[in-house]
């Protein structure tokens, strides 16, 4: 897991309309980098649709949200539309970049083990810095919890 003070890597990866994102073109806003395991699951729409209410507070904060799933763009078109996400999915289907930012590991679920997505989400400030991280995330008040850290800063 990356921490506070550490560069966030820079990557690039298909959104939910299968264009390109990459980190380095949002400098200059704050991102927000949640990491969640899969679309269209009870913590991961209650995540979600927590960010998409107060998207408008995190755009007044000129903050940019971004969700990262293994799902693919064709599935996050489908979670964005049935949820109403005002805020891009990212698809990282190898999970190359989750493995760069420490969230891909061993997961326990009903008695048994498997890799997958942790979730964790990145404060990362106009130049890439981590500013701040939330590892073990409770998607119910999550959005809240970064939005008085985006004041705060």
């Amino acid at each position: 897991m990356l921490n506070v003070g550490d560069q966030a890597p820079d990557f690039t990866l298909k959104n939910d309309a299968g264009e390109d994102v990459s980190l380095s073109s949002l400098r200059g806003k704050p991102v927000i980098l949640y990491w969640y395991p899969r679309d269209d699951t009870p913590g991961c729409t209650v995540e979600a649709c927590s960010f998409r209410d107060a998207y408008a507070e995190f755009e007044q904060a000129g903050a940019v949200v971004l969700g990262v799933s293994t799902d693919n763009t064709r599935s996050h078109q489908k979670f964005k539309n049935k949820f109403s996400l005002p805020f891009t999915l990212l698809s990282d289907t190898d999970h190359q970049v989750a493995e760069q930012y420490g969230v891909w590991g061993l997961k326990k679920f009903m008695g048994r083990e498997f890799e997958g997505i942790n979730r964790i989400t990145y404060l990362i400030d106009e130049n890439g810095v981590v500013k701040q991280v939330w590892p073990k995330v409770k998607p119910e008040g999550h959005a809240d919890e970064i939005l008085q850290a985006l004041r705060s800063a």
